[in-house]
């Protein structure tokens, strides 16, 4: 049974800082996509940035490139994600998600079968 669970988030001034963990339980092997999305209220769920824990390159949304990074703990199995430089339009539940795969990481949340409970990010002016 994979579980995710996150920790992280809560309320920062614009330009600051915050970091999110999802620490990974139950699968057997690397060949996994791990990924942040977000979703801000009254809009849908998007793609924040994803990693493949096998190896390669993370992949980031347009909005958060050269602010956010994704990284992994593979001691800890877990991945976090440090967030720099916040803005206001950066608030939004954000949730960490996984599914297996045998290289290709994709956008869509709809890919993505096991998620975190979700943690509130909440950027003021």
């Amino acid at each position: 049974q994979v579980q995710l669970v996150e920790s992280g988030g809560g309320s920062v001034q614009a330009g600051g800082s915050l970091r999110l963990s999802c620490t990974v339980s139950g699968y057997t092997n690397n060949r996994v996509c791990m990924g942040w999305f977000r979703q801000p209220p009254g809009k849908e769920r998007e793609r924040v940035a994803i990693i493949y824990i096998g190896g390669g390159q993370p992949s980031y949304s347009d909005s958060v490139k050269g602010r956010f990074t994704i990284d992994q703990d593979n001691a800890e199995n877990t991945v976090h994600l440090q967030m720099n430089s916040l803005q206001p339009e950066d608030t939004a539940m954000y949730y960490c998600a996984a599914s297996h795969s045998l290289g290709y990481c994709s956008a869509l949340p709809s890919n993505y079968v096991y998620w975190a409970q979700g943690t509130q990010v909440t950027v003021s002016s």
